[in-house]
């Protein structure tokens, strides 16, 4: 279903404009509108971080950018509690901006993007708080693109070592 929505966003939304829609995670709302945060690289290389309203026009999907901000000017992405299932993250800009992703695997798929597409295009130091590193760095066995269902299958693993361990007799 989400590659789906990508592509239709991707088609309707960000090519008409000379971009190329890189990743997307739905976001929480208090309103009846879905809400969308990407992020998207321009022709010119220039990075891009929207926020996408969603919403539908009799049987015609419609998507508009609400907010947009330049990776360029994020100076910190804020995981708020690396420790527990937080969906919840700050991103400052000129302001803060408070998100709440769909999910945390979502939270943690955004914050790979962030970092990946920041060392392919801006190259600048953009603090990352507040997020456990072992899931959102490069050089380990687990990240991916495929990252959330990654994540899901180390805690399984992590879960199997445990169960382990507590089936081992003791001496």
């Amino acid at each position: 279903m989400s590659s789906l929505v990508k592509e239709d966003m991707e088609k309707k939304l960000f090519k008409p404009k000379g971009h190329t829609l890189y990743e997307f995670i739905e976001t929480k709302s208090q309103l009846k509108e879905r809400f969308y945060l990407c992020t998207s690289v321009a022709k010119r290389k220039e990075v891009h971080i929207s926020l996408v309203k969603h919403y539908r026009v009799c049987l015609d999907e419609k998507y508009e950018i609400a907010e947009i901000w330049l990776l360029k000017d994020l100076e910190y992405i804020d995981g708020k509690d690396a420790d527990t299932d937080n969906s919840h993250f700050d991103m400052k800009f000129e302001e803060i901006c408070n998100m709440e992703a769909y999910s945390c695997a979502s939270k943690y798929a955004f914050a790979r993007s962030v970092i990946k597409l920041n060392t392919l295009y801006t190259k600048r130091d953009i603090k990352v708080i507040n997020f456990d590193s072992s899931y959102i760095e490069d050089g380990v066995i687990w990240s991916s693109n495929n990252g959330d269902c990654l994540v899901l299958m180390r805690i399984c693993f992590y879960a199997s070592n445990l169960l382990c361990l507590s089936l081992c007799p003791l001496p």
